[in-house]
């Protein structure tokens, strides 16, 4: 009796979670098509890690662009010391800048505290500037 009172509980809790592993996986096969098409770049999605991005191997993401094997894939990672499993969101953000640059995205160094802009219009500028790259 107590077996069935706690699979009825769980049972919701499970279908949650079913619903967003499905969430992910569609969000996931849409970015992998877009990087297929040349829409997003694989650096693109390695420094604005998505919330869907988090838990892909870093090896699926390599794999999804254009020309990418797995041989490719596998040299690329071990020259930067990167094992093709590790989820992008484990990466740390000097990996993904390395990978990032390594795979031809210019990548700035993040702001030192001291360089604040002096006021509204520099603050605007900076944050186009941004958009520009990105």
């Amino acid at each position: 009796m107590m077996q069935q009172t706690a699979m009825r509980t769980s049972e919701p809790q499970r279908l949650r979670a079913l619903e967003r592993a499905n969430e992910i996986r569609l969000a996931r096969a849409g970015l992998k098509r877009r990087i297929a098409l040349g829409e997003v770049s694989a650096a693109q999605v390695l420094l604005a890690c998505p919330e869907e991005a988090g838990s892909w191997p870093i090896g699926e993401l390599l794999i999804s662009q254009r020309r990418w094997g797995t041989t490719r894939c596998r040299k690329f990672l071990s020259r930067n010391q990167i094992v093709e499993t590790k989820p992008i969101g484990k990466l740390t953000e000097r990996q993904r800048r390395i990978l990032a640059a390594s795979l031809g995205v210019p990548v700035e160094a993040p702001p030192v505290a001291d360089e604040t802009p002096a006021g509204p219009d520099e603050a605007h500028v900076t944050r186009e500037m941004a958009l520009a790259v990105a």
